[in-house]
């Protein structure tokens, strides 16, 4: 079975993230309706493709300048337009829409479609854009997708397994999501300065009968995990190198620290 290499996304230098064949690979950006975690001015600088999802252009709009609160308001909200404002917008500010609009900034009612969710919407966007030769390498955070209301929290879930070929990585302030298919073999490299100690793998959708890691404090040796029964959760890292083998689709989550 192949394995797929997860390198961390807080990378610093170069600003690329290295794919599972080990080529660079840039990601794309998803802004949702939730707060902006404390990295977003980071990770918008190194991301290729800048989306928000309906009402994740208020968040923008409202959170970016305090990250820079020496600066005029107005230049910081220029400096961080986006390439595409796209979903229902029925969460979208009219203000904020027409700053962006009058920016250039183009903007997608796709309100006709009413079975997807608005992260959905933006992910086949990118996919639509994509070159195929680069599909392979496609990387997406999505910035906002944790907290709030948990039906939203769910189908940001969802979305995981609906694009279960592409890495998607979502983001809080407080950890990281991210599917690990079962048609791999994973291995995760840890960035202990920025990521961890906490982590846990959570088998959402099927029970998984048998499951196997290393680099753990806890690992797992042929483990069945299932809700109400055994699940990997409160586990915390013990080398840099994870290796994660299961016959189910599990979710993996690490905790990301804060500054001191």
């Amino acid at each position: 079975m192949e394995v797929m290499r997860h390198a961390s996304i807080f990378l610093r230098s170069p600003p690329l993230l290295p794919a599972a064949d080990g080529t660079a690979s840039s990601y794309a950006l998803i802004v949702l309706n939730q707060r902006l975690p404390r990295f977003a001015p980071d990770l918008w600088s190194h991301a290729r493709l800048r989306i928000f999802a309906d009402g994740g252009a208020n968040r923008v709009y409202d959170g970016m300048p305090k990250f820079f609160p020496e600066q005029d308001p107005l230049e910081v909200r220029r400096r961080y337009k986006p390439d595409v404002i796209r979903g229902d917008l029925d969460s979208i500010r009219p203000e904020v829409k027409e700053f962006y609009s009058n920016l250039g900034v183009k903007v997608e009612d796709v309100s006709y479609d009413q079975d997807t969710t608005d992260l959905h919407k933006c992910i086949a966007f990118i996919c639509d854009v994509t070159p195929e030769v680069d599909k392979s390498n496609l990387c997406i955070l999505v910035a906002g997708a944790l907290g709030g209301r948990f039906d939203h929290e769910a189908g940001n879930l969802n979305v995981l397994y609906k694009f279960s070929n592409i890495r998607i990585v979502l983001l809080s302030d407080d950890c990281l999501i991210q599917l690990l298919p079962k048609t791999h073999w994973h291995e995760i490299h840890i960035q202990s300065s920025v990521e961890g100690p906490h982590c846990g793998l959570i088998p959402v959708g099927a029970p998984s009968v048998s499951t196997t890691t290393t680099g753990l404090r806890w690992d797992l040796t042929d483990a069945g995990m299932s809700f109400g029964g055994l699940i990997s959760t409160s586990n915390m890292v013990r080398e840099e190198r994870i290796t994660v083998r299961s016959d189910s689709d599990l979710l993996w989550t690490i905790s990301i620290k804060k500054k001191t």
